[in-house]
Order: C-alpha cells, then sequence, then structure tokens
C-alpha cells in the first residue's frame, strides 16, 4: 500500500510555491519522494531550503504566471533541470476584492489571465511534453469553494475558479485515455495571504467559522494527504474529479 503513494523519481512543477498552500504542497509532494520545480515571481528560498532539507532536489523557475509566454521557458526549464516531467499543480493564483458594480476590466483581466488561461496553457505545455515521454502522468489543479458557490465582491476570482473546475473536466475527458489523470483539488476558507483580509474582519470571519463543521480554518498542511494522493498511482483511475478540502463546509 505505501507504494501506491511513493513518489520517489517522480518530478513536479508547482506553482505558487513561495508560501501558503503552494509551499505547503510543494513540501508535501517532496516528502513523498519527488524532486520540485518551483515556479513563482521571486525566489522561493524557504520553499527551497525546505524541500532539500527532506532530501530532495529544487529547481527554481522566475515567471509571471499572468503571461503565457512563460509557459515554453517553465517547461523547458524544467526539462533540462530534470529530463522529464510526472506531476503538475496548477496552483499559482491571486484575488482582487470589490463590489461587482465598481469592478474594474483591469482586475478582471489580471486574475483571469493567471487563474485560468495560464492555467490551461501550462497544462497543455505539460501534456504535450509527458505525451512525448509516452509516460503517465498527473495533473493536478487548485479550485475554490468559489467552484462550487458565487461568493461576494470577488467576481472575477469566481468566474475563474468556476473555470478551473470546469476545464478539469475537459481535460480529463481529452487526455485519460493518454495516461494523464487531471483532478482538482478546492480549498476551504484557508489561513493564507489571500485570506489575510476575511481573517482580520472580525464579523465575516466569525460567519464563516461558524458553518465550518470542523471549527476552524484551514493550513498547508491540510493539502498535503489530499495532493499526495491525486499525484500517486493511487488516483490512477480517478479523473475530472475536484476534491473538497473544506472542513465540512460544503456538506452545512
Amino acid at each position: 500500500m505505501q507504494q501506491m503513494f511513493d513518489l520517489t523519481g517522480k518530478v513536479a512543477i508547482v506553482t505558487g510555491c513561495n508560501t501558503g498552500l503552494g509551499q505547503g504542497m510543494a513540501l508535501a509532494l517532496a516528502n513523498a519522494g519527488a524532486d520540485i520545480v518551483g515556479v513563482n515571481r521571486r525566489e522561493p528560498v524557504e520553499t527551497q531550503q525546505l524541500v532539500e532539507q527532506a532530501g530532495r532536489q529544487f529547481h527554481s523557475v522566475i515567471a509571471d504566471m499572468g503571461k503565457v509566454s512563460n509557459v515554453p521557458v517553465i517547461i523547458e526549464s524544467a526539462v533540462a533541470a530534470f529530463g522529464k516531467l510526472d506531476i503538475l499543480v496548477n496552483n499559482a493564483g491571486i484575488i482582487r476584492r470589490n463590489d461587482a458594480i465598481d469592478f474594474t476590466e483591469q482586475d478582471w483581466d489580471d486574475v483571469m489571465d493567471v487563474n485560468i488561461k495560464s492555467l490551461f496553457f501550462l497544462a497543455q505545455g505539460f501534456a504535450k511534453q509527458v505525451l512525448k515521454q509516452g509516460t503517465p502522468a498527473n495533473i493536478i489543479n487548485i479550485a475554490s469553494m468559489l467552484s462550487y458557490q458565487g461568493g461576494i465582491r470577488v467576481p472575477s476570482y469566481t468566474a475563474s475558479k468556476s473555470g478551473v473546475m470546469g476545464v478539469t473536466r475537459l481535460l480529463a475527458n481529452e487526455w485519460a485515455q493518454h495516461g494523464i489523470n487531471v483532478n482538482a483539488i478546492a480549498p476551504g476558507y484557508m489561513a493564507t495571504d489571500n485570506t489575510k483580509a476575511l481573517q482580520s474582519d472580525e464579523k465575516r470571519s466569525a460567519e464563516i467559522l461558524g458553518r465550518i463543521p470542523a471549527g476552524r480554518w484551514g493550513t498547508p498542511d491540510d493539502m498535503a494527504g489530499p495532493v499526495v494522493f491525486l499525484a500517486s498511482e493511487a488516483a490512477r483511475y480517478i479523473h475530472g474529479y475536484t476534491i473538497a478540502v473544506d472542513g465540512g463546509w460544503l456538506a452545512r
């Protein structure tokens, strides 16, 4: 059974792994045996140290995920470093908050470019490389509670994360036949930089905690088991599914 979750010898690209959930998932994959290619806008010094302390190799690629033109650079750099690719975690994401009535086109485009456009094209570039290799592979997209719900004051984020769930299904439909598993994880309300505004709003934070059966905000450690599972042979017959890691939020 342990062999089913063993990622020794695998190479995983993790976008947005400088802090928070991305860092937690990169470290989880490393602890399961994978070498990591971290894609960030600045050097992920702490993440690299943690991965190397776990006994795995770390290769850093500095790239703005808001620009699709960076996708070939990311793939080429990763392959040059490790010779192959096995796992992709599309985690990089941004958020803009404002009432829908006042939301700007720039805030719409910025979020959509990072959260769904680059996610799709990086998955495409990854799949092309994997098809050349002729090896099975796993893609894990990071969705959201707002893949299921509307939310408030985050119109472009809601649209992008709804799109992540749909694209995950689409890619699974097309690529399962090639041995590429495409699934997603929808984190619940997590204590990260993206949710600092919510955490500091006492009224809103209390409302959120009141609906979470687990009674707490999630942490990066809560993503470790699900991401290793979806990256492993244990998930080989799972395609197009989004796992909610939400402390029970959607069950309420």
